[in-house]
């Protein structure tokens, strides 16, 4: 088989499996054999990008490459829906259609109100165009590189499956509870605040500017409304089950009823069973069938009359506050939770609950022995949401007043500008902060030591083998083996992998020093800027604050970290030991300044490189990349059919406009 047909094969059986596994939940391979036949395709068309497809399976990983979104105009605006939260809201609503139709019978569709994001997915010729968040309703942001990388949502529509040429889908982005509960583990393990519930998740990660952190986190979506001048039929529940013919994961909870009483139903119903649902939803959505019939109702300024949604009840419960408890993290954050009497809530049994800050705590004005109201945020993370004041009496406690002081070691905390959060700045001899560094220094992410984790450093540190990341190096078999040499094998396992950790790339260990505020990305951004941690522990603010994605919170803390002592200090130890401190000479080879304060636009079709590539290929010049013309854009690199309207504006701006084989020879490749 020629390479080209064996690239074809490969992207229509993962296309297929693709579509098995994340819209019908019937697999018929393996993970292993799926993830085999993707790095095998991934092989193939890096070694013959002139068989380069935007539409590849391949693209559902993301790129790792910073963008920029850009606002787009809804052919159709996209409303909400007014709120209901009884059932005789419902009534009122039934009759109202009833009433407006003037007695002609009708049909109402149930379905689940799902708790995400708003999209609208644009299919032309049977090929996903467009992904536009809700946005304003009148237009939103144009998301279609993150959205390829949600495997439920397909790039090519099915063959043969009979869809208009050109239409409009609108849906509902989640983030599965799986999903929501890995992501909120990682931040809390981070000290990053965590999200209150999938639906925030799911938004911050969908407006994410690097899509291969969308790919990571397994957002799904669910589709509800069809639009266009050639869809199949009058009524929305046929035309969407025609749509799932097509490729597109409808929910199966879909219900055709025609008087109230069965919609009372399909509510009590789904108020009960929604709970055993993998996504969030916080209620049920009623639209009127027929399409006619919803013209003829048609809308108010900011709803249709034909649909409505009913919104379930939180679930809350009542229970008394003990006692509240600071807790320090790695970054020193100190974060208040409530300690309570356990009470049942949605399933679970609950005894503490996070108070965020000190403002949420002021603005609850808690007292110990409060009776508290406690809700689950997105029905994972207790919460509490209010305080029963009229149940206060003689025996109600205290007030509970933020501390000013570190419970770990007495450090006087501090408040930074811009953040909820008070600190303890005594971040070398704190000791939850010095664990926390080290846990965060050996960590998968940052220098990947196997065999080490919580416990282990926390024994570590207990019998005084290391206060600080550096002592890790020092560490010796005979040390950690046991009294009587039982642990010699995972002993020198523990030694090995710390060694071999002196191997991890140079961006990866400014993450692992746990500079406060530099998360991964910030830290990529720094190694690739300075090249050098010399250069980095040298660089002035203004310099920090060249950098595209590091603004000023980030560049003052880097500016402290590195005028502390004992930071540098370390810093020259982990040197010692061989700890990489600058870019390979790989790296730099990689990376020059010829477009250095350059933004770039780039449009069109290309043959010589994939559009990835060249964007990869800005950033490792020095470039930035850029998603819309303005006067601020130094030049377009424009492919085959770059679009009219890009193409007209920087006519009128006197924007340059680059062929593929102009770029490359600016930048001699």
């Amino acid at each position: 088989m020629e390479v080209k047909e064996q690239i074809e094969q490969l992207r229509k059986d993962l296309e297929r499996h693709n579509y098995n596994y994340y819209v019908l939940n019937a697999p018929e391979i393996s993970d292993q054999e799926f993830d085999r036949m993707m790095r095998e395709l991934q092989d193939l068309e890096a070694a013959h990008p002139e068989y380069d497809d935007p539409d590849s399976p391949t693209r559902r990983v993301g790129s790792d490459l910073n963008q920029e979104f850009v606002q787009v105009p809804h052919r159709y605006p996209m409303l909400s829906l007014a709120n209901t939260y009884n059932k005789q809201e419902v009534a009122d609503f039934y009759e109202r259609v009833r009433t407006g139709l003037e007695g002609e019978p009708f049909e109402i569709c149930c379905e689940m109100k799902y708790d995400g994001l708003s999209i609208s997915l644009t299919y032309e010729g049977g090929r996903l165009v467009r992904a536009v968040t809700r946005g304003d309703g009148v237009q939103g942001d144009d998301v279609t590189e993150n959205v390829k990388t949600i495997r439920c949502i397909p790039l090519r529509l099915r063959p043969g499956a009979g869809y208009p040429q050109d239409f409009e889908i609108r849906g509902e982005i989640l983030m599965p509870w799986t999903s929501f509960e890995a992501l909120n583990r990682e931040r809390e393990e981070r000290e990053e605040p965590l999200f209150a519930n999938p639906r925030n998740a799911a938004s911050g990660t969908l407006k994410s500017k690097n899509s291969s952190v969308v790919a990571s986190r397994k957002l799904d979506a669910y589709l509800y409304y069809l639009l266009g001048d050639e869809i199949p039929g009058d009524g929305h529940y046929e035309n969407l089950q025609a749509a799932r013919t097509w490729g597109f994961k409808i929910s199966e909870a879909m219900r055709k009823v025609k008087t109230l009483e069965e919609i009372y139903d399909f509510i009590d119903y789904w108020d009960v069973e929604r709970k055993k649902l993998p996504v969030a939803t916080d209620g049920i959505v009623l639209k009127v069938n027929s399409q006619r019939q919803q013209r003829a109702l048609g809308y108010t300024a900011k709803s249709p009359r034909w649909a409505i949604a009913y919104k379930f009840q939180a679930e809350r419960a009542r229970t008394r506050l003990e006692a509240v408890t600071f807790q320090v993290g790695r970054t020193g954050a100190v974060t208040p939770v409530a300690n309570m009497e356990p009470v049942l809530l949605a399933g679970t049994v609950v005894r503490r609950a996070t108070l965020h800050n000190a403002d949420v705590m002021a603005q609850l004005d808690l007292h110990i022995g409060d009776m508290v109201y406690v809700e689950k945020g997105g029905e994972i993370i207790p919460k509490i949401v209010g305080v029963d004041k009229e149940a206060r009496g003689p025996q109600t406690g205290a007030k509970v007043d933020f501390i000013t002081h570190c419970p770990e070691c007495g450090a006087e905390l501090v408040r930074y500008e811009g953040e909820a959060a008070w600190y303890c700045p005594n971040d070398t001899a704190c000791p939850p902060q010095i664990k926390g560094r080290i846990e965060h220094f050996i960590s998968r992410r940052a220098m990947n030591i196997d065999s080490l984790g919580p416990e282990t450093v926390d024994e570590y540190y207990r019998r005084g083998l290391i206060r600080n990341v550096a002592d890790l190096y020092d560490i010796r078999v005979e040390q950690i083996n046991g009294d009587d040499g039982a642990r010699e094998k995972s002993a020198r396992k523990i030694v090995r992998s710390i060694a071999a950790s002196t191997e991890v790339p140079f961006e990866r260990v400014v993450f692992a020093l746990g500079i406060r505020f530099v998360g991964e990305i910030a830290a990529k951004a720094l190694a690739r800027h300075f090249k050098s941690m010399d250069a980095l522990e040298a660089a002035t603010l203004d310099e920090l604050l060249q950098i595209n994605g590091i603004g000023m919170v980030i560049a003052e803390s880097v500016i402290r970290y590195f005028r502390d002592d004992s930071n540098r200090e370390l810093v020259d130890r982990l040197r010692e030991k061989g700890v990489r401190m600058e870019l390979s000479p790989e790296e730099l080879s990689a990376h020059s300044d010829k477009l250095a304060g350059q933004s770039i636009v780039v449009s069109g079709v290309f043959s010589l490189h994939s559009r990835d590539e060249y964007k990869a290929m800005i950033e490792q010049n020095g470039g930035k990349n850029v998603g819309s013309i303005s006067s601020k854009t130094s030049f377009v690199l424009a492919g085959a059919n770059m679009g009219p309207a890009k193409l007209e504006k920087a006519g009128k701006l006197g924007i340059p406009i680059l062929s593929e084989e102009e770029f490359l020879k600016r930048i001699e490749i």
